[in-house]
């Protein structure tokens, strides 16, 4: 792992994801080591090593011990720049992740109170802890982004940076697709979802007369990764859950049970199981509607006419996705699919992307090939009817600038980047007062990189 990154993962592990970095400890709080104005404490050592076997780590204790001093000393050299430079975060600029972050320790707990006998402390002192800890790793991003921000990537560098990997350590790139979908959701669905409903008031009449919500979830629930464990879904906050559900598992009082609600994913009862400020805990049954053989058949013969045009040249495909399609996000680009990650909005797939009945059409596909009408689930897991074409192709291969040049171009950067931190780091050391205590000298990269003055 590159030290830029080692640097903001070492922060991250003190903002709780499952650490115990904060957690109160009886330890004497010595001082480890001192970089500028910086100090390391042993206890923050030895508790981050308690988070890293706990979360499977097996190195010896004494190796983990150097690499977290070692992680610690960087940060601090960067938390040192920021106050030499002047950079101030402010605690409302961490306050949006600071909820987060404390809704997911108390959701991973179980309960507040689960999590104040967790670290031996109150929700004021944790949040107090995590937002430290949330200000110090934005402090030394934007360190990071003034020693980085110049830094640009030359096509020359870039050759040269490709030139220098031996050729049998280039990885192999899976085989790429461009795909185009025209979708079709099922007929008079209307009827179906009726159908849904009316199954779902009778379960919830059942438990209203006094059956058990979690016997029946486990029954009769569609819901794959719940209905196993009674509809329970664990402590959520309102942003994780979809709208309609949200709007109606808040309006819920413990163990009420909800109307019938809608939602993308189908038709749902909600019981309210627990409420702790803005993280519910809620079981639910899930009820989605099922697609009639007639409508499978009506379904399947108009994709069916509308490939045949297409394949005639009566209709381009990009105008039969916009006027027929109901797939939302594709329609629009002409039945392109496009990647859900909006910080992508990648239109290559590998074949492993792509769902089970969508990877045996298009293996079958030549380029510009329209594939028979086939049934399959959408995002959601709704039942959908469609055709694929295959728009283009990379097939398998070792990695090279003309297939790959973007994703290199971003390897070469970050490797550049991660240079320029090296070396400030080396620079850093050499101005810096730097005090580590005699019971960690013993860590060869002390002596390497020139810690020890």
């Amino acid at each position: 792992m590159k030290r830029g990154s080692r640097i903001l993962l070492i922060l991250a592990c003190m903002i709780i994801s499952g650490a115990s970095v904060l957690k109160s400890q009886v330890l004497v709080e010595s001082v480890a080591a001192i970089v500028g104005n910086e100090v390391i404490y042993l206890s923050e050592i030895e508790n981050m090593i308690v988070d890293l076997r706990s979360n499977g780590n097996r190195a010896p204790v004494e190796v983990l011990r150097c690499n977290v001093l070692e992680e610690l000393l960087i940060s601090k050299l960067f938390l040192d720049q920021a106050r030499i430079d002047s950079i101030i975060v402010g605690d409302d600029e961490v306050e949006g992740e600071l909820t987060m972050k404390m809704n997911d320790a108390i959701r991973r707990a179980g309960s507040e109170k689960n999590l104040e006998e967790y670290f031996k402390k109150g929700l004021a002192e944790i949040r107090k802890d995590i937002r430290k800890a949330l200000v110090q790793q934005e402090v030394i991003r934007q360190v990071q982004g003034s020693i980085a921000e110049n830094i640009k990537l030359t096509p020359n560098e870039l050759k040269k940076f490709f030139s220098n990997i031996p050729k049998d350590s280039l990885p192999i790139i899976p085989a790429k697709v461009e795909v185009s979908i025209i979708q079709l959701d099922p007929p008079e669905n209307e009827e179906n979802k009726a159908e849904a409903r009316q199954k779902l008031l009778d379960i919830r009449s059942q438990i209203l007369a006094g059956k058990s919500f979690n016997v029946l979830a486990i029954m009769y629930s569609e819901d794959p990764g719940t209905a196993t464990s009674g509809g329970e879904l664990g402590y959520l906050t309102r942003g994780e859950l979809e709208k309609p559900y949200a709007d109606a598992a808040f309006s819920l009082t413990k163990n009420t049970v909800s109307k019938i609600v809608e939602t993308r994913y189908g038709f749902h009862i909600i019981q309210l199981i627990d409420r702790n400020g803005d993280l519910l805990n809620t079981r639910h049954i899930l009820i989605k509607s099922k697609v009639k053989p007639d409508q499978v058949t009506a379904a399947m013969a108009k994709l069916d006419s509308i490939s045949d045009l297409i394949r005639k040249d009566s209709l381009k495909f990009a105008y039969a996705a916009l006027r027929f399609s109901t797939h939302k996000d594709s329609r629009i680009n002409g039945g392109k699919m496009v990647s859900s990650d909006p910080s992508e909005r990648d239109t290559w797939f590998t074949l492993e992307e792509l769902n089970p009945e969508m990877y045996v059409k298009v293996r079958e596909l030549k380029v510009g090939e329209i594939s028979e009408p086939f049934r399959t689930t959408d995002e959601n897991n709704n039942t959908v009817f469609r055709v694929v074409k295959l728009d283009n192709e990379i097939p398998a291969h070792r990695a090279n600038l003309k297939d790959d040049y973007q994703n290199l171009s971003n390897t070469a950067l970050m490797n550049k980047r991660n240079k320029t931190y090296e070396d400030w780091i080396k620079k850093k050391i050499e101005s810096t007062y730097i005090k580590v205590s005699d019971e960690l000298i013993s860590c060869d990269f002390l002596k390497k990189n020139g810690w020890l003055k």
